[in-house]
């Protein structure tokens, strides 16, 4: 008699019960409700009634018109790019010095560590760093300015737009560009490693290995990379929020920023911040979109598209074959 197999499959679903009753309180519940009350007049503090508009899209329109939003969606904008590029030249540059087969750096494990330290420091501890940094009339930079002699009188850096906007975006890319690196490399460990070695039976370079072998396997990764830090570039908050409150002149001012502020002081419009975090959420979408189809695989598109025409004409062939009688 053959034995009936034990199957663990219902272990898998009850395992999966904490996580499903956490996601669908503390994250579906929060955005369902976030929409909704964006098509209301939901405002004031300690406020629990409500009533859709006659117009459901006026808080999005009224949003979209503010002038602060408008400032808020740029600067979030620019000082995502400003961060980003560097972030993954220097990300790619480590993961091509840490992965090289030919130079085998030693102590790898502490260079590692230190570059992916800034990211688990908190946010509040780096805002007060360089609020310290760049402390004015006394701080470190500007005694190192007066001690190199670039500057007699010290420079309040924290009053200046593009200094402050240069500095925010110089503490995420310090921050974040130990972590793109980890990404990266452990995309390149999971290569085939006998691809390598086949280039350098070949005579490739490393140069040649890198771009030529390395970054065209990348590509998930390097997708991954860039929606992940464009989704987390657009949620920029903390270091804006504690560093510069969102100043000079909203300079930091970000669109999360914004929606705090929107949500948590004067009026407390929640149906205003609410309707914000939609407009950035399909602002999001649309661009996640944009980049899956500029960074899709060309290659294998083309192959599927092939195989689905192959199979077409084989299909008509058969229907030809029937009604010939072949």
């Amino acid at each position: 008699m053959r034995r009936k197999g034990v199957s663990y499959a219902k272990y898998g679903y009850i395992f999966c019960i904490p996580f499903v009753l956490a996601f669908l309180i503390f994250s579906l519940y929060p955005i369902i409700y976030t929409a909704v009350i964006g098509f209301t007049d939901f405002k004031g503090l300690g406020s629990t009634d409500f009533n859709f508009l006659a117009n459901p899209f006026q808080n999005f329109q009224q949003v979209l018109k503010n002038p602060s939003f408008q400032e808020s969606l740029k600067n979030t904008v620019l000082i995502w790019i400003i961060n980003f590029i560097p972030q993954i030249f220097l990300a790619l540059l480590l993961t091509a010095w840490f992965t090289s087969h030919r130079r085998k750096i030693k102590g790898q494990g502490a260079f590692k560590v230190l570059f992916y330290m800034p990211n688990i420091i908190t946010a509040a501890t780096i805002a007060i760093l360089f609020n310290s940094l760049f402390g004015y009339p006394m701080g470190p930079v500007n005694d190192l300015f007066r001690m190199l002699g670039l500057s007699e009188e010290p420079v309040n850096f924290l009053i200046q737009k593009w200094t402050a906007r240069g500095i925010v975006s110089f503490i995420q890319f310090w921050m974040w560009y130990g972590y793109t690196m980890i990404v990266l490399i452990s995309g390149v460990l999971g290569m085939n490693p006998e691809l390598f070695e086949a280039s350098e039976i070949d005579g490739a370079s490393g140069a040649q290995t890198f771009f030529y072998i390395t970054l065209p396997n990348l590509r998930t990764i390097l997708l991954y990379t860039l929606i992940t830090s464009m989704i987390g570039g657009l949620q920029m908050f903390d270091i804006p929020r504690l560093f510069l409150l969102g100043g000079p002149d909203n300079a930091t001012l970000t669109t999360s920023v914004f929606i705090y502020n929107q949500a948590f002081s004067g009026s407390y419009m929640y149906n205003r911040a609410a309707a914000a975090s939609m407009i950035m959420f399909v602002i999001i979408s649309i661009l996640s979109a944009i980049v899956f189809y500029i960074m899709r695989d060309k290659y294998a598109e083309r192959l599927k598209k092939e195989k689905k025409n192959q199979m077409k004409l084989l299909k008509e062939a058969e229907k030809a074959a029937r009604r010939t009688g072949v």
